[in-house]
């Protein structure tokens, strides 16, 4: 019994530090990818569209999506310790702290990388190869905070690459679809990491440390997060009307806006807010927009 519980602690300290919870926001999108993908191929003479290899196809981009993410996220938390340990919101972290080594965590980031290499030869070669090229990009964001302004971008661009690396994994192709859903997640993320960076502001500017609210202020952070839910929303309305989607993907976005404009009323209401924006409403927006995409394919296909 003590060495269940004791494996039950471990476990929730490994997923905390990767904030596994946090998923939720891009996983999503690449839901939509594989959606789309199998809508506008599913009449083809495909083995992909077979039942048994669509699962397998499924459960490969589900494990890539996951490890990848767990991967980086282990390898932000390495390279960000020192600065977690000086900063009063982040102190009580996994690895400062001291409940998760740096050599364990190392490990982690090791193991989750190779499964993610293998996980995408899997589903196919072209995956298999790009895959370093994802891990660099996803692994950089960690130190861009260090000289650019833009690591908000670098952040958003990393994690807006799934629907396309999902798009590759399925078909070994790229289309104008992918590249749409991923600018629609680019900007999404973007726009609500300027937004909980304002969170450490001070920290920032104190140690020099390169974020758009420790440079511009929060006023102005604020619009141009705004601006930034804007541009991720047009990309939802191009990709309805450039791809044919119904009235139901339509309500979906329009409940998107609307929590868009509560989430930063709430932001603009009162800085406290801003966990709850965050961790609450964000996770509905991501989650609507796909079951929206879902049901409105599903219920016009045929």
């Amino acid at each position: 019994m003590q060495k269940l519980k004791s494996f039950y602690i471990t476990l929730q300290n490994y997923l905390r530090m990767i904030k596994f919870s946090h998923t939720i926001f891009a996983l999503p999108f690449a839901g939509i990818a594989v959606v789309e993908v199998y809508y506008w191929n599913i009449d083809k003479d495909s083995k992909l569209f077979y039942t048994s290899e669509i699962v397998y196809k499924v459960l490969g981009v589900l494990v890539c999506m996951v490890s990848l993410r767990s991967a980086a996220m282990g390898f932000n938390r390495i390279v960000d310790w020192k600065f977690d340990k000086e900063n009063p919101r982040t102190k009580n972290r996994e690895i400062p702290s001291g409940k998760i080594s740096l050599r364990n965590a190392s490990i982690f980031v090791i193991l989750f990388s190779i499964i993610f290499v293998l996980s995408a030869f899997l589903i196919n070669p072209l995956a298999g190869i790009l895959s370093p090229i994802a891990i660099l990009i996803t692994f950089g964001y960690s130190y861009t905070k260090r000289f650019t302004y833009l690591c908000h971008y670098i952040l958003g661009f990393a994690i807006g690459l799934a629907p396309i690396g999902v798009w590759i994994a399925l078909t070994s192709s790229i289309s104008i679809e992918a590249i749409l859903i991923s600018i629609a997640l680019w900007f999404y993320i973007a726009g609500f990491d300027i937004l909980y960076s304002i969170m450490d502001i001070e920290f920032d500017q104190k140690k020099d440390l390169f974020s758009i609210p420790s440079r511009f202020g929060i006023p102005i952070s604020l619009w141009i997060a705004r601006i930034n839910h804007m541009i991720s929303f047009i990309a939802m309305i191009g990709l309805g009307i450039m791809f044919q989607f119904k009235w139901i993907y339509f309500i979906a976005i329009v409940v998107v806006l609307f929590l868009f404009l509560i989430e930063h009323y709430l932001v603009q209401k009162s800085l406290n807010n801003i966990p709850i924006a965050f961790f609450h409403i964000n996770s509905f927006i991501s989650t609507i927009l796909f079951f929206g995409l879902l049901f409105d394919r599903i219920l016009f296909h045929y």
